[in-house]
């Protein structure tokens, strides 16, 4: 009985120990070494081939051209010939401002001219009449310069007044104001019998749809690497740089776009340059204020080392490869990374064009273990050179390039 009692719980113990080792043989998947047995692995070639490779950066949609409408005259609001939103046309109506006292203004101007023209007009018959008094010498030659200086002086005073009377048409003219150029206008409009002062009063937004401008920027080191790229390319019919965009669903935009502005030095607190590539928008997919992936092209890697990213593992700040040896074991390699292309890293270091990787089978693999190896292709295990266009967070796009 009390040997009975002792083997109890070494019988308990022994249960345990089995029921561990089944299930870290289940979570190691069907792939893992049997005992006394080969382990199962999925593997694939190197890949050698020249790349083109693509950075890609977290975007922004801008307006290309953006006004802040503003009334030239000071008054209130009577009418309003929109509503937010519309698309107008330059030259069209917005908004009236009450004209009443510029009204009264264009009067006072007209009579205070014909007042001043009139006098101009009877010092230019005393002029006339004085010029006959002297051919016969009735009068001193000074008096004739006298009243030629009054009829100058009444001269300036009467084109004065015309200037007012121009300036006060003008004013009244300004009380309609008209569209500064074709666009959609946005929703923050002004309500009528709103207050405006001349030149400080944003009555309305307008501006352009198409084309639209993709703000993005960039590091110093890629500013020097596609300027290069650029130079390289200049009597070609790529014209450089090519630039495209997906938009925060994951779809692609169906039309590529042009960088046309750079700014004219680097953000000192960010170190990065601001750029701008066009696009043109003729359904108006694009809004202001959208998130987009700019993507770059332009480079080709000749010649590029390639394997699929699961095949990558990464331990203490270093990456590395399982590679079915010459005596068909597993054999760890240290590589170094370069930029992502699709489902592969290019390898910049560390394995040649004859190694065969292993693709599936990774999990507790260690260094030297016995393989039975199963050869894939890429089109067996879904890899593509094509990019993710999944739902992205437009907050967190980064670089998909490795740093040199």
């Amino acid at each position: 009985m009390l040997f009975a009692k002792k083997r109890k719980p070494l019988a308990i113990l022994g249960a345990l120990a089995l029921a561990a080792s089944a299930l870290l043989s289940g979570c190691g998947g069907q792939q893992q070494q049997q005992a006394g047995g080969a382990t199962q692995v999925k593997a694939m070639k190197v890949l050698q081939q020249d790349t083109p490779v693509a950075s890609q950066y977290a975007g922004q949609i801008a307006g290309r051209d953006e006004v802040k409408v503003q009334s030239k005259v000071s008054g209130n609001v009577v009418e309003k010939y929109f509503h937010g939103g519309d698309y107008v046309t330059a030259g069209q109506p917005l908004y009236r401002i009450d004209s009443r006292q510029y009204e009264s203004a264009v009067l006072q101007a007209q009579a205070t001219l014909s007042q001043s023209q009139a006098t101009l007009s009877n010092a230019q018959t005393d002029l006339y009449r004085d010029q006959q008094l002297l051919a016969s010498d009735a009068i001193s030659e000074q008096t004739v310069t006298t009243q030629q200086a009054n009829v100058d002086a009444y001269s300036a005073a009467a084109a004065a007044n015309a200037a007012l009377l121009q300036k006060a048409r003008q004013d009244l003219d300004d009380t309609v104001i008209y569209a500064p150029m074709s666009g959609q206008l946005s929703v923050d409009d002004v309500a009528v019998g709103t207050f405006a002062a001349a030149g400080s009063t944003n009555l309305v937004t307008i501006g352009t749809t198409d084309p639209v401008f993709v703000e993005f920027s960039i590091s110093e080191s890629e500013y020097l690497k596609f300027k290069n790229i650029q130079a390289m390319q200049s009597g070609s019919d790529k014209g450089g740089v090519q630039v495209s965009i997906t938009l925060s669903d994951g779809s692609a935009y169906p039309y590529d776009g042009r960088i046309v502005q750079a700014d004219r030095a680097l953000a000192q607190n960010t170190g990065t340059l601001m750029v701008k590539a066009l696009f043109q928008n003729p359904n108006g997919l694009l809004l202001p204020g959208m998130f987009a992936r700019v993507k770059l092209t332009g480079e080709t890697v000749p010649n590029a080392i390639l394997v699929p990213q699961r095949a990558v593992q990464q331990l203490l700040g270093k990456s590395f490869v399982m590679v079915v040896n010459g005596d068909n074991k597993s054999e760890a390699r240290t590589v170094t990374l370069g930029q992502k292309v699709g489902s592969y890293y290019i390898i910049k270091d560390g394995l040649s064009a004859s190694d065969t990787v292993i693709v599936e089978g990774l999990s507790n693999l260690q260094e030297g273990k016995d393989l039975a190896v199963t050869m894939v292709t890429a089109g067996d295990m879904g890899f593509s050179f094509d990019d993710d266009t999944t739902m992205f967070d437009d907050t967190k796009v980064v670089d998909t390039g490795a740093n040199s």
